[in-house]
Parts: structure tokens; sequence; C-alpha cells
């Protein structure tokens, strides 16, 4: 199997109003299939920058954004399998009881899916289909069909619930609801953030963004599922994975500084 290289990175562009902590989550996660190179954060003016991981061993960088005009900056090149990621349609649920315990987190209500609220609707929807990857994947096909992708739809307080009753969102909103339907049947379900570049596929006109999908537990392991694109995909790079987008946010301030810019990159580079 061949290797793509991948140029990633941000650039936020902040103004505040006094000294303001912030926590950005940017940086790939370690992981046996991707591999980074030439990683350099580049704020300005100068801030020291401490680098740590949290408890979903996601890894996160600290600063101080300092008052008046900041700038933030993270690059790196990151190798990729020249593959879309697995997938197996004969992969089974596991009864609860079956379960390994460090997946049971992911079958609970968490800030944005709410399992126990959206639970009716999950199981008159999906509770008769044949358990299992179809399954999911129908609940994948339902949410892309039934939700509109459209910018400033949904705002940082919006759950899946609200989502689901609006019939719009973004691609953390349409994550959101799959991973509350697969939760409300039992089928654990976490939110992953990251970088996803248009490898093989006709390029989004939109500009680059950052990428949310979800990894479902099915058999022996975790499998990707993307309800926005509903398709698979070459080039994910993982950034942090969570309950929800409140585990993985890109920036998280201690204070209200205004984001005047946010550029993302992910696109191919030659060798």
């Amino acid at each position: 199997m061949g290797s793509r290289r991948i140029q990633i990175g941000c650039d936020f562009i902040y103004v505040a109003a006094i000294d303001t902590p912030v926590i950005f989550q940017v940086q790939p996660g370690k992981s046996p299939d991707v591999a980074l190179e030439g990683e350099q954060w580049s704020p300005e003016p100068l801030m020291a920058i401490h680098t740590y991981t949290d408890l979903y061993a996601n890894p996160c960088a600290r600063a101080v954004l300092p008052a008046g005009k900041s700038r933030f900056r993270y690059s790196a090149v990151a190798t990729v399998p020249d593959a879309a990621e697995d997938a197996d349609t004969g992969a089974r649920e596991r009864a609860p009881g079956e379960l390994p315990d460090d997946t049971l987190i992911y079958t609970l209500p968490s800030r944005y899916c709410l399992p126990d609220v959206l639970g009716d609707e999950a199981w008159s929807r999906f509770g008769g289909l044949s358990p299992g990857y179809g399954r999911v994947q129908a609940i994948c096909d339902y949410v892309h069909s039934h939700l509109m992708f459209q910018y400033g739809s949904t705002t940082a307080l919006s759950t899946a619930a609200d989502v689901n009753a609006a019939g719009r969102g973004v691609c953390r909103d349409f994550t959101h609801l799959a991973i509350s339907f697969c939760r409300a049947l039992n089928i654990p379900a976490r939110y992953v953030f990251g970088y996803l570049p248009d490898l093989d596929v006709p390029p989004d006109p939109a500009p680059m963004d950052f990428a949310a999908w979800m990894e479902v537990w099915l058999g022996d392991r975790w499998w990707t599922f993307d309800p926005r694109n509903n398709m698979r995909r070459k080039g994910r790079i993982v950034i942090g994975r969570g309950r929800d987008a409140s585990d993985a946010a890109m920036a998280t301030t201690f204070g209200g500084p205004q984001l005047e810019q946010m550029v993302v990159q992910a696109e191919e580079v030659s060798r």
C-alpha cells in the first residue's frame, strides 16, 4: 500500500481585551498509520506553549493570548496511507454485558449527545433492523439525508435533539445526532475530530475546515463512520476523540477574545 503526504495546519488571529489563557487541540494524536514531520508552533507575539495529553489521550497545547491582537499557527506534514478506512459489513454488535469496560462511557448521554432524549425515535426507526455494521450504516444514511449542511445554522449550545428538530447543522451536528442514535441502541459511539483533505474526491468549494466524524465499537474494535460525507475517505488525520465536541474542541478560551480569522489547511503536497 502506498502513502500520501498532506500539509496540515491552522492559523488563528485573536483580539483579546486582557491576557487570556487558551487550550488548543490542533495537533494530531499519535497513530500507527500517520507519521508527522516538520511540526511547528508559530505564535505572534512569542508566547510560552505547554503541551500535555488529556484524559482521552488527546494532545493539547496551553498558552496565554496577550491583550491586543495575537496570532497562533500550527503546521506539519503528515504521511498517511493511500487507502480509505477499513470497513466490515459482517462486524457485529456486542450485547451490553459483553462490551469492554472502557467502551461503556460511550453508551451514556453527554453534553451534546442525548440517547435518552432520542431513544424512542432511535428504537422506532432502527430497532427493527438487523444488529451490526449495517444498522450503523443505516443510521448514517438517515442522518445524512435528514440534515441539511448549513454553516451558521447551529450554535455552541445546540444539542443533537435541537439539530434533529431543526433539520440542519454542520459536520459536528451530523456526528452528534448519529452518535445519539447509536448510543440509544446500546452501541458505543465516540466523537472524532481532525483534518480531512479532499483526496480522490471532488474538491469542496467551501474553505477548508476541521472535520468531525465518529467511531463505533463493533466486534472487537472501533470502526470509522462519517454521517456528514457518508462515504469512506482517504487521508483522515485524527486530532482528538471524546464523548462529543466538548471533549475535542479546537480552542477553549478562559475569557472572551474575539476570533478575527481562522484558516485550516489539509492538502496534498508532492514528495
